[in-house]
């Protein structure tokens, strides 16, 4: 299905600019490949912002985002096509009932 690379240690957090131009911080929850179908090899990470207001912990979303690598410069793109996300969204909830099943 998807190889996938989760946060055990410290966690990732990337710098992502608003529709202003203000960086805005994020932790990366989790990374995979989709290894088969239509969005064979493209990459994806899954988000949730860094909130500086304990009040908001409540309302955090996760936000998912197609990367590619070149060296140590990471380009984030936006999934707009609806099977994409689809796939995105099928192939996270699968890691992710995956991930509770063996802490269980």
């Amino acid at each position: 299905m998807a190889k996938e690379e989760l946060n055990t240690e410290e966690p990732e957090i990337i710098y992502i600019p608003d529709d202003e131009g203000n960086e805005e911080e994020f932790e990366v929850i989790m990374k995979f490949e989709v290894e088969s179908g239509q969005f064979q090899g493209n990459k994806y990470m899954m988000v949730v912002p860094v909130e500086t207001d304990e009040a908001d912990e409540e309302t955090d979303e996760v936000y998912a985002f197609r990367y590619e690598e070149d060296g140590d410069d990471l380009q984030l793109f936006t999934i707009d096509n609806e099977d994409e996300w689809n796939e995105v969204e099928e192939t996270f909830n699968t890691l992710v009932a995956e991930l509770e099943e063996d802490e269980a």
